[in-house]
């Protein structure tokens, strides 16, 4: 009898742990649905609202001489870049997927994409997104992005 209680009890527990994680991924992806509007839109006001004031923003590629290259924007050279968008100028990053791992006040996320400019097939990698949640709501405090021309799938 003791065995069946801490079985339903332990099922209970983790359905609630879940329940609870999964509504937090919602908010999660909320937050990367601002940021991304924002992109999209060139509204540099709206994706600054996500962002917390220390973040920390890099870009990995190759160079064209095959060398590794790690690249750190300032949250300030992001966002004039996004409020300098040309009206004509599109933007789209399809994401293709989310893994995100959350703990606490603390959320990872992983995110392949395609990224296209004016309608056309620019480039394509992973980001990678960590969020603090701070009085009730997640801000991104650090983002890095791989990017690539080859390989990439729609």
């Amino acid at each position: 009898m003791i065995k069946i209680f801490n079985l339903v009890f332990l099922t209970l527990f983790y359905s609630n742990i879940q329940s609870q994680n999964t509504v937090e991924e919602e908010k999660i992806k909320q937050t990367l649905s601002t940021f991304f509007n924002g992109l999209h839109q060139g509204d540099s006001t709206l994706i600054a609202s996500v962002m917390h004031p220390t973040i920390k923003i890099q870009t990995t590629y190759t160079n064209t001489e095959g060398k590794s290259i790690l690249k750190t924007d300032t949250k300030k050279q992001l966002l004039i870049n996004i409020a300098n968008k040309r009206e004509s100028d599109t933007y789209f990053e399809k994401l293709h997927s989310y893994t995100i791992h959350v703990d606490n006040n603390l959320a990872s996320v992983w995110t392949p994409y395609t990224f296209y400019y004016n309608n056309k097939k620019s480039h394509c990698g992973a980001n990678t997104f960590q969020l603090f949640k701070t009085d009730g709501t997640w801000k991104i405090i650090y983002i890095a992005d791989s990017r690539r021309k080859n390989n990439c799938t729609d």
